[in-house]
C-alpha cells in the first residue's frame, strides 16, 4: 500500500485568481523576500575581476583582508580538480610552475582554457549535475530493475557541457526537447532528465490506474517530475504545495497540481531514436500511424464480437498462435500429464466422458510439445499403448478394444510421433460406447524418469464432429500445474501440429473468421476492416524496414501492456488533473489546466497559466514551461545555476541552500555579487558555462591560500569563512578520489560514453535484483574507466563510493556531505580497489624509476603534486625496505594530502 502524505493543515478551499489562496497583504509579504526580486545589477568598483570588487568591499566593510594567493603548486592542484577532477601529473605542475613565475596571470587564464578545452571537463561537471537531477540506473523501489537505457542521458550532460551549450537552451531540450529541437539526437535523450529519478514499477506496472494505489503511483510520480525540474532550474521548493497552500512561498495548491498537468501525459519509459533525426521524426510518425490503424482495427474487431459472439474470439487467439507455429515459434499448447515413474513398464490410464452413448467413428491422439530443457515434439507419448471404449466408467464390463499392437508387432515400440497426430483410422464396423480410454502400458522416457502425456483426445463421428471437446477427463493419476498440465487441457481443443498440418489448420481457420465476419458485419464494416488491415500491414513492414533503433530511458508516452498501459489508449492525451484535498487521491476537487506559480509569473511579466492552442498537445505544455524557466525575467533560474557553480568552486554557495531559495532557506551572503554573476550571465556571457567557470577561477578570490592565520581576526569574526577572506580547504569527493586512484597507478581508461561498467554481479534478477558488490573483481579492466561511467544503482549502492560521502541517487543531493570517518581510512586502506591499485602502483613506478629512492620519489609526486620533503623520503624508503614498494604506494595513498583538493 503506498502512503500519500496528508497534511494536518486544514484545506483552503477558495482558490480562484492569480493569487489563489493568499489574501493580498500575506501575499505581499511573501513576494517580498530577495528570490522574487528583479536581478540588479550594480556596477562592481573598478578591479581586474569584478567578483573581486563585490568581495574585498565586503571584507573591509569587516575590517578584513583577504588572504594571499596560493602557490603555483595549489592553484594547478586546485584547478585540475574542479574543472577536470583529476590529479595533474608531475611534469605539468613543473611547467606550470615555471611559468607562473614569468607571467603569473597568463599562466593561469592559459591553464584555465586548456582545462576548459579538455573533454575531461564535461566528465566532471556532468557528475555534479547528476547528483542534482538524482539520476540513477535502476528503478528504487520494491523490485529495483536495471534501466540499461539510461546512459545516454548521462552522456548528453557530458557532451553538453563540453561543446558548452547555452544554459537556455541546456534547460529547454531537458523539458521539451523533442518539440523546440525537433529532429536531433539531444532533443531525444536530453528528456531522460525528466525520467532520472525513482520508479515505482509495482504501482505502475503491477497495479492498474483505476486502482487507489495506482493513483497513488502515478501522483507520487509527477510529484517527482515536478519537483526536480522546479528544484533543480528554479531552486524553489514546491513539494509542500500539494497538500496545501504553501506555508511561507507564494505558491498555491493550484499552482503545484497545474505544475502536474504539464507532465500529465508523459511516462518513464525507453524511447527509440537515430542518430539522424530525420529518420528518428519518421520513425516516429510511422510508429504513430501504426498505433492508430491498430486501435481503428481493434475498434472494429470489438464491433465485429459484439455481432459474431465468442467464437471470433477463440478464432482470432488460434490463428495467432498458429501464425507462430508456422513461422517455426511453435508455441507449447500443453495437455494431460501422469505423474512421474521409476519403472517404465507401469501402468497408466486417461479417459474422457462424452455425456452419453454415442456413435464412434474414429479416435485421434495428439502429440506434446514442451520447450522445457528441449523435450521437443511427441514428449510423453506412450511407447506401447492401448485404447479401448466401454459405457461403464470402470471399464470392467462391456469393455472394446478398439486398438493396439497385435501379435509380432505387439512387442515393438511405437516410434515418437513428433508432432504428427496418431488416429485409430476407424473401427471394424462403427461402435457405440460413452466413455473412451487410452492406457499406456510402457511409459515414455524422461530424464532418468517415465511419464506419460498426450496434448488433447479426438473422438470423431461419421461428419468428423470432435465429440470429445470439451468433455471430462479421469485418470488414474495427474499433474495438475495449470496453465500447463492438466486433464481438462486433454480437450480444450488446444494442441501444437507439425509446420505442414498448422499451415493447412490455419487456412482453415482465416477461412471460418471470414465466414463468421461475413454474417456478421455490414458490407460497408467489412471493407473499412479490410482497407485497415491492409495499410496495418504495409505500415508494420516499412516500420520493419528500419534499421534498429537506439533507446533511451526518458520522458516518452508510453504504449505499454497490461497494468501500465501509460497515456497509450488515448493516444498520448494527457490525464485529467483534478487538485487533491490534502493531496489525497480519493478526494479530487477542481480540474486545473497547465501552469506555473501564478504570483511569481505575475510579477516578472511571464504566463501562470498556459494559454495552449490545443490543450491535448502534451508536448505544447512542455514547451511553455520551458519558455517560462528560460524567460530572462524569471529571476530564479539564472540566480540558481550561478550560484550552483560557485558552490562547486568555493565549497559552498552564495546562498547556503541551493534548492531552497524560499523563505525558509538562506539568504545570500554577497547579494550584489549573486545578482550581477546572474544578470552577467544572462547578458553578457550567452549563459555559456565555459566563461563562467573562467570568470571564477582567475579571480583573485578564487586563487586566494586557504591557510589562515591562527587566533587570527578572520577567526574571531567570520569562522564560516561566510567572506571568502580565505579559499575554504576542501576535501575530495568520492569520484575525484575513485579517479584519481586509477590515474596515478597508470591504469584509468579515458574511452568515453556508451553503457556503463558494473562494478557488481546480479543475483536474482527474474524478480527483485540484488547487487552484489562483494562479487565483483577490482582486476575487471573494464571497471577501470572514469566513475561517471560507473553503473549507479539505487537500493544497494557502492560501498567504497558510499563511505567516501557519493550522492544518494534516490534523492535530490544539492550539496554533499564531507565527512572525515575510521570508516573512511578502513576503506583507503583495506578496500579490494585500495589493495589492487596500491600493485598497480608500484608495477608503474618500478618501471619509471631507476632504483628504489627514485621509484618512492616518483610515486609521492605523482599522488600529491610535490616533491617530498628529505624526512619524509626517507620514511618511506625506511618503510619500503622493511614492507616492500606495494604497501608504501598504499600508504602514500593514504596520505591526508591525497584526499583533499589543496
Amino acid at each position: 500500500m503506498r502512503i500519500v502524505w496528508i497534511s494536518s493543515l486544514i484545506f483552503c478551499a477558495s482558490l480562484q485568481g492569480a493569487s489563489d489562496g493568499f489574501d493580498a497583504k500575506k501575499l505581499a509579504e511573501r513576494m517580498d523576500w530577495w528570490s522574487f526580486k528583479a536581478l540588479r545589477k550594480v556596477e562592481p568598483p573598478k578591479s581586474q575581476n569584478p567578483i573581486d570588487a563585490f568581495i574585498r568591499a565586503k571584507l573591509t566593510e569587516k575590517g578584513l583582508s583577504p588572504a594571499p594567493e596560493a602557490d603555483p603548486r595549489t592553484l594547478i592542484r586546485r584547478l585540475y580538480f574542479d574543472l577536470i577532477g583529476l590529479p595533474p601529473s608531475p611534469e605539468e605542475v613543473a611547467a606550470f610552475e615555471k611559468s607562473a613565475i614569468e607571467n603569473p596571470q597568463t599562466a593561469i587564464e592559459s591553464l584555465v582554457d586548456r582545462l576548459l578545452d579538455s573533454p575531461r571537463y564535461g566528465e566532471r561537471w556532468a557528475r555534479h549535475w547528476l547528483d542534482v537531477v538524482h539520476f540513477g540506473e535502476t528503478h528504487g523501489y520494491d523490485k529495483d530493475k536495471p534501466r540499461p537505457n539510461a546512459w545516454p542521458y548521462r552522456d548528453y550532460v557530458i557532451r553538453a557541457f563540453n561543446e558548452d551549450k547555452p544554459y537556455a537552451q541546456f534547460v529547454q531540450e531537458q523539458i521539451a526537447g523533442d518539440v523546440l529541437f525537433p529532429g536531433t539526437v539531444d532533443g531525444i535523450v536530453a528528456l531522460g532528465f525528466i525520467a532520472a529519478g525513482p520508479w515505482d514499477l509495482i504501482g505502475h506496472a503491477e497495479v492498474p490506474e483505476t486502482k487507489t494505489d495506482g493513483k497513488i503511483a502515478r501522483h507520487l510520480d509527477r510529484d517527482d517530475m515536478v519537483q526536480n525540474t522546479i528544484g533543480t532550474f528554479c531552486s524553489l521548493s514546491v513539494g509542500c504545495a500539494q497538500c496545501h497552500n504553501h506555508k511561507f512561498d507564494p505558491i498555491t495548491q493550484e499552482d503545484y497540481y497545474s505544475l502536474q498537468a504539464v507532465f500529465a501525459a508523459v511516462d518513464r519509459a525507453d524511447k527509440p531514436y537515430f542518430a539522424d533525426g530525420k529518420l528518428s521524426k519518421r520513425y516516429a510518425e510511422t510508429q504513430f500511424r501504426q498505433r492508430q490503424l491498430a486501435e481503428k482495427k481493434k475498434a472494429l474487431n470489438e464491433e465485429a464480437v459484439k455481432l459474431a459472439g465468442a467464437k471470433l474470439i477463440d478464432l482470432d487467439k488460434r490463428i495467432t498462435e498458429g501464425m507462430k507455429n508456422v513461422k517455426g515459434n511453435t508455441v507449447p499448447q500443453f495437455g494431460y500429464h501422469s505423474a512421474i515413474s521409476t519403472k517404465q513398464e507401469t501402468e497408466k490410464w486417461v479417459q474422457v466422458d462424452l455425456g452419453q452413448s454415442t456413435e464412434i467413428d474414429k479416435i485421434v491422439l495428439m502429440p506434446c510439445y514442451d520447450d522445457f530443457n528441449k523435450l521437443g515434439a511427441g514428449f510423453g507419448f506412450p511407447v506401447r499403448f492401448k485404447i479401448e471404449v466401454s459405457d461403464d466408467p470402470a471399464f470392467k464390463q462391456g469393455v472394446v478394444l478398439v486398438w493396439r499392437k497385435h501379435d509380432a508387432t505387439f512387442m515393438q515400440d511405437f516410434p515418437n510421433p513428433g508432432l504428427t497426430s496418431f488416429s485409430t483410422g476407424g473401427a471394424k464396423g462403427d461402435f457405440k460406447a460413452r466413455y473412451v480410454r487410452v492406457t499406456a502400458v510402457k511409459l515414455a522416457p524422461r530424464s532418468n524418469d517415465y511419464i506419460f502425456a498426450l496434448a488433447e483426445l479426438k473422438v470423431l463421428n461419421e461428419a468428423g464432429k470432435n465429440l470429445a471437446e470439451g468433455a471430462e477427463v479421469t485418470s488414474l493419476d495427474s499433474i495438475e500445474a495449470s496453465p500447463r498440465w492438466a486433464k481438462k487441457n486433454l480437450t480444450d481443443g488446444h494442441y501444437p501440429m507439425a509446420p505442414e498440418a498448422e499451415g493447412a489448420a490455419l487456412a482453415d481457420l482465416r477461412k471460418q473468421r471470414a465466414t463468421l465476419l461475413d454474417t456478421a458485419l455490414s458490407e460497408a464494416k467489412r471493407k473499412e476492416l479490410s482497407g485497415v488491415e491492409a495499410e496495418l500491414k504495409l505500415v508494420s513492414k516499412d516500420l520493419a524496414s528500419f534499421p534498429k533503433p537506439q533507446m533511451v530511458y526518458a520522458a516518452t508516452v508510453h504504449y505499454g501492456t497490461g497494468a501500465f498501459t501509460g497515456t497509450g489508449p488515448t493516444g498520448g492525451k494527457p490525464r485529467v488533473i483534478n487538485l487533491l484535498k490534502r493531496g489525497d487521491v480519493k478526494t479530487p476537487a477542481q480540474e486545473v489546466r497547465a501552469g506555473t506559480i501564478a504570483a511569481i509569473a505575475e510579477q516578472t511579466g511571464t504566463q501562470g497559466r498556459f494559454e495552449l492552442p490545443n490543450e491535448t498537445d502534451e508536448s505544447s505544455r512542455r514547451a511553455a514551461l520551458a519558455a517560462w524557466i528560460t524567460d530572462k525575467q524569471n529571476t530564479l533560474t539564472w540566480r540558481s545555476i550561478v550560484n550552483r557553480v560557485w558552490q562547486y568552486h568555493f565549497g559552498k554557495g552564495l546562498v547556503e541552500t541551493p534548492n531552497d531559495f524560499g523563505h525558509m532557506g538562506g539568504q545570500p551572503s554577497h547579494p550584489e555579487l549573486l545578482d550581477w554573476l546572474a544578470a552577467t550571465f544572462r547578458d553578457d556571457l550567452g549563459g555559456s558555462m565555459k566563461k563562467l567557470h573562467r570568470l571564477i577561477v582567475t579571480s583573485a578570490t578564487y586563487r586566494q591560500s586557504s591557510s589562515m592565520e591562527p587566533g587570527g581576526k578572520g577567526m574571531e569574526l567570520d569562522a564560516g569563512n561566510t567572506l571568502l577572506a580565505r579559499q575554504n580547504r576542501r576535501k575530495l569527493d568520492a569520484e575525484s578520489v575513485h579517479d584519481s586512484i586509477l590515474a596515478v597507478s597508470g591504469k584509468l581508461d579515458l574511452t568515453m560514453g556508451g553503457p556503463s561498467y558494473q562494478d557488481f554481479t546480479i543475483t536474482h534478477p527474474e524478480h527483485s535484483p540484488h547487487y552484489e558488490y562483494q562479487l565483483h573483481d577490482p582486476e575487471d579492466p573494464k571497471s577501470w574507466r572514469r566513475s561517471i561511467y560507473r553503473f549507479i544503482v539505487r537500493s544497494q549502492q557502492q560501498p567504497f563510493m558510499t563511505v567516501l560521502d557519493c550522492a544518494d541517487p534516490s534523492i535530490r543531493v544539492d550539496k554533499r556531505n564531507e565527512s572525515l570517518s575510521a570508516l573512511q581510512a578502513l576503506a583507503m586502506m583495506n578496500n579490494g580497489l585500495m589493495v589492487t591499485m596500491a600493485k598497480h602502483f608500484a608495477e608503474r613506478v618500478s618501471k619509471e624509476g631507476n632504483g628504489l629512492e627514485a621509484q618512492v620519489q616518483h610515486a609521492f609526486e605523482l599522488a600529491l603534486s610535490r616533491a617530498p620533503r628529505p624526512d619524509e623520503l626517507a620514511s618511506l624508503i625506511n618503510y619500503a625496505k622493511k614492507e616492500g614498494l606495494k604497501n608504501t604506494c598504499r600508504v602514500i595513498l593514504n596520505l591526508n594530502e591525497f584526499s583533499f583538493v589543496d
